[in-house]
C-alpha cells in the first residue's frame, strides 16, 4: 500500500465557530458515493466505484458541469457513462498481442474497480472553508482476481479530487510496488455538460498534432485554433506545447482546463449514429449536450521503475 505520511483525516463535524465543508458518505457496497458539499454551496459526488466524479456543482450549487447518462449504471455493476472516469493502466482498446495490458478490457480496470475511499483534508487555514480534498486509493489487493490474472503487477493509486469554489481539480499518483517494472497509460475521461454543441468549440490547440480515430487513426495538424464540432470526433492530441485547453459555448468561454504533468488530450463526441448506437448513453440526443476533453498520458507509455511515482491531473476552472 501506498506509504502516505500526511494521510487525510477521518470526518469530522466542522465547529461551531467555523462551519467548514460538509463530506457524507451514503448508500452500500459498489453503489457507494462520497459528497461533499462547501458553505458557498458547491458540491461534488464521488463513487467509490471507479472513484468516479458523477456530479461538480459550482455557482454556489445552481450549475451542473458534468453530463452524466440517463442511463449511467451507478450501482457498480459496469463503468459509468459521464462524469469522469478514471482510465488506467491501458487506454482504448489494449494492444493485440505482446504487451502486458493486452488481456485487459478496453480502458483497463481503474473505471470498473471498488475504491478505498482514504478520508478527507482541508486547508491548514481553520477559517478557510472554500475547498475540501477527498483522497482514494485503490492497489492491487483491490482489483478482482481476472484483472490480477491479466495485469500481475504490484502498483498503488492514490487519486486526489479537490473542491474549490470555482474550480475542481483530480490528481492521480501512480506507485510502483513491485520488484519489476511496469508500464501504463492513464486519462480522465471527463465529460462536459454544455447547452449545444452547435454552437460549442475548443481552443487551445492550434499547430498540435493528432490522430484521427474516426480518419483510420491517421495523423493529422491541427489548423484551427477554435475546433467546431460537425460530426463524430474523436482526436488523440499529442504533447500539447501550452498546459490550458478552454471550451467556449456561444463564443463565450466555459471551461479552462489546466493540464498538470500530461501532454495528451482527447476530445470526444459521438454525433448521432454513434449516440444511438451505445445501450448506456442516453437520451440519444445527448450528443448535443456534452463534449469529452480528457487529459491524459496517452501517447505511447509511461515507464516506472521498482518505488518510482508518477504524478499527473488536471484543473478545471468553470468560468460562468
Amino acid at each position: 500500500m501506498v506509504d502516505r505520511a500526511n494521510r487525510p483525516s477521518a470526518l469530522n463535524a466542522p465547529s461551531a465557530a467555523a462551519p467548514g465543508p460538509q463530506v457524507d458518505i451514503t448508500g452500500s457496497g459498489a453503489g457507494s458515493k462520497v459528497t461533499a458539499t462547501l458553505p458557498s454551496g458547491e458540491s461534488i459526488e464521488v463513487l467509490l466505484y471507479g472513484a468516479t466524479v458523477i456530479s461538480w456543482k459550482s455557482n454556489g450549487g445552481k450549475t451542473e458541469n458534468l453530463w452524466l447518462s440517463e442511463k449511467a449504471a451507478v450501482d457498480g455493476s459496469k463503468a459509468v457513462r459521464g462524469g469522469i472516469p478514471v482510465v488506467f493502466p491501458v487506454f482504448g482498446p489494449p494492444p493485440k498481442s505482446g504487451h502486458p495490458t493486452s488481456s485487459l478490457p478496453q480502458h483497463g480496470f481503474a473505471r470498473s474497480s471498488r475504491w478505498e475511499f482514504l478520508g478527507k483534508s482541508t486547508s491548514e487555514d481553520a477559517l478557510d472553508s472554500s475547498s475540501v480534498k477527498l483522497d482514494f486509493g485503490l492497489y492491487t489487493s483491490g482489483i478482482s482476481e481476472d484483472a490480477k490474472k491479466a495485469w500481475p503487477l504490484d502498483f498503488g493509486l492514490v487519486y486526489s479530487v479537490t473542491l474549490s469554489k470555482d474550480s475542481l481539480q483530480t490528481v492521480i499518483n501512480v506507485r510502483n510496488e513491485g520488484e519489476q517494472s511496469f508500464e501504463f497509460q492513464f486519462l480522465l475521461h471527463t465529460y462536459f455538460k454544455i447547452k449545444d454543441i452547435t454552437k460549442t468549440s475548443v481552443k487551445g490547440l492550434l499547430g498540435v498534432e493528432y490522430i484521427d480515430k474516426v480518419l483510420n487513426a491517421s495523423s493529422h495538424q491541427e489548423s484551427n485554433s477554435a475546433i467546431a464540432i460537425t460530426g463524430e470526433v474523436d482526436r488523440v492530441y499529442k504533447s500539447i506545447p501550452q498546459d490550458t485547453t478552454t471550451i467556449v459555448e456561444a463564443d463565450s468561454p466555459r471551461f479552462d482546463v489546466v493540464r498538470d504533468n500530461l501532454s495528451d488530450t482527447v476530445v470526444w463526441n459521438p454525433w448521432i449514429e454513434k449516440a444511438k448506437g451505445m445501450g448506456d448513453f442516453s437520451p440519444d440526443d445527448g450528443y448535443k449536450n456534452m463534449i469529452c476533453v480528457e487529459v491524459g498520458a496517452v501517447n505511447g507509455w509511461q515507464k516506472l521503475e521498482k518505488g518510482e511515482v508518477f504524478e499527473g491531473g488536471q484543473t478545471i476552472k468553470s468560468l460562468l
